[in-house]
């Protein structure tokens, strides 16, 4: 019971960290999550939180989704996708391995995302070959843990300028991927009875978390939010790796 309740506020806090950045908030949540109440449930109830999020976003910017772009990496991170969920049978037999992996993951997305963060550097179209290899990166590591959205970030943030346009095609592309990562959890019988009640409570949890984030985000620094985010997410990964 504890560690379901220490699961729910881990899901409210680092959804209006989500609400606020833009991004995330699956990545900080996983490490938390996984050590909480288990990989399978953790990605299972995650996965479903991110889609019930990305179906929310492409209602309110469908005419801004970019076709091109999102067929486009759709179709590589599909391929990545299917060869981070073959590989995962591989780490689930060994949890501390699973941990250790994911914990190097999420350390590499802290210092990533910091180092372009405070180089206050201009987000420039990378080359093609570089791009298909991050998108098929971002795919394996989203079968893996559902957390490929930094490798897409980073790709996506050359190419999609407007900000609706951003939003609105990346979630869009959650919502092709989380479905099919959905479907597989449910074949995988993921989703037994104690699963699902924490997934319905998981999800009025983040309708709270969304709801608090925009009323936060109007009155307290962007800036000062991305740094607190970079911060846990080495904690997180760092306390992946001594588990």
């Amino acid at each position: 019971m504890i560690k379901n309740i220490l699961f729910l506020l881990v899901v409210f806090l680092t959804n209006i960290i989500q609400c606020i950045t833009g991004f995330a908030g699956t990545v900080l949540a996983m490490p938390f999550s996984v050590m909480l109440i288990g990989y399978d449930a953790a990605k299972a109830i995650l996965n479903l939180l991110g889609l019930l999020a990305s179906v929310y976003i492409v209602i309110i910017c469908f005419k801004h989704i970019n076709k091109k772009e999102l067929g486009k990496m759709t179709g590589i991170m599909l391929a990545g996708m299917a060869a981070g969920m073959y590989l995962k049978r591989f780490f689930t037999a060994n949890p501390s391995l699973l941990y250790k992996t994911l914990g190097i993951i999420v350390i590499a997305f802290a210092v990533m995302n910091a180092v372009k963060f405070f180089r206050h550097k201009e987000d420039k179209e990378l080359p093609a070959p570089v791009s298909v290899i991050l998108l098929v990166l971002s795919g394996v590591v989203h079968g893996m843990f559902v957390c490929g959205g930094p490798l897409l970030v980073t790709y996506a943030s050359g190419k999609l300028k407007d900000k609706d346009e951003f939003r609105g095609t990346l979630s869009a592309v959650w919502i092709i991927l989380n479905g099919i990562l959905f479907v597989s959890d449910i074949i995988g019988g993921s989703f037994d009875a104690p699963t699902v009640r924490l997934t319905l409570i998981s999800a009025a949890v983040l309708a709270a978390a969304l709801v608090a984030g925009n009323l936060i985000s109007k009155k307290m620094s962007r800036k000062v939010f991305l740094i607190l985010t970079y911060i846990l997410m080495l904690i997180s990964g760092i306390s992946l790796l001594i588990k």
